[in-house]
């Protein structure tokens, strides 16, 4: 196999996951192969994932210079999505979250003194990688099951969830992120999304990905049919904003008049 047909197999398979780290392997394989096929496979890796499509859209005319340009974008909308989100959370908060955003664990490592609740999210455990991170650095974690989520949520502060794709009818993130942001909504905890603004999609609906059956139960009984979406849909009303490297931003509106107008040629 090789090196492109690698990452390739490796972002299919998740060996390599979440969103930026998806889209810095997909620019990267830019600069092994770009050809129109080359190119339409990446594209089609992960259906739910506009950051992907986005940055091959913006690298892929002149990869040896834009693929760097690609990245530099990353790093700093990371850098200042963590310093906006750190002046949106008050000091010794309770932070609830779920799944493992990079973004996310990128502000919480800004707050002062901030205690996270975070869920295991199955079947992948990837809260295990925001509980480890968090943990190593010093922060106190609390760890659940998914379905301790009310749980958690009755505890916190705040909550701050990642996303896969935005758009003007909903942020897509992990399965079970829409329960969760409802709950809080229930429970009048403040719900942020913390996002790249390259994440979000002109498509009014985002495909959602089905994952393998066999990820969650490898020989179910017979006439048990397992379902394996990889993510769902937070209904905007349940979202008190949406911090960006450009900002926080009150509402949808707001947050795609910002975009259209920093990032015009790729929207």
């Amino acid at each position: 196999m090789n090196s492109f047909d690698k990452i390739c197999s490796d972002i299919k398979s998740l060996k390599i996951q979440g969103a930026e780290n998806i889209a810095k392997a997909g620019v990267k394989a830019l600069l092994i192969m770009n050809d129109k096929k080359s190119i339409s496979k990446l594209l089609n890796l992960r259906p739910t994932e506009p950051l992907l499509r986005n940055a091959i859209n913006f690298a892929r005319s002149n990869p040896n210079k834009l693929v760097p340009a690609a990245l530099r974008h990353f790093h700093s909308a990371l850098n200042k999505i963590s310093m906006i989100g750190s002046k949106v959370v008050k000091p010794n908060s309770v932070i609830y979250t779920h799944c493992h955003s990079s973004t996310v664990v990128a502000v919480i490592k800004k707050l002062k003194n901030p205690i996270v609740y975070n869920t295991e999210t199955r079947p992948f455990f990837q809260g295990r990688i925001t509980a480890k991170q968090l943990s190593d650095y010093g922060i106190k974690v609390y760890h659940l099951v998914d379905s301790g989520a009310e749980v958690a949520v009755r505890k916190a502060d705040i909550m701050l969830i990642g996303a896969d794709a935005i758009t003007v009818n909903g942020v897509y993130n992990k399965i079970g992120s829409s329960i969760f942001a409802r709950l809080a909504y229930e429970y009048k905890v403040p719900v942020y999304v913390c996002s790249d603004s390259w994440k979000f999609s002109n498509k009014k609906y985002e495909k959602i990905e089905e994952r393998d059956s066999q990820e969650v139960w490898k020989n179910p009984p017979k006439n048990v049919n397992i379902l394996n979406p990889a993510f769902d849909v937070i209904d905007l009303k349940f979202i008190t904003g949406i911090i960006s490297e450009m900002g926080v931003h009150k509402d949808i509106k707001d947050f795609v008049k910002a975009v259209k107008k920093e990032y015009l040629e790729l929207f």
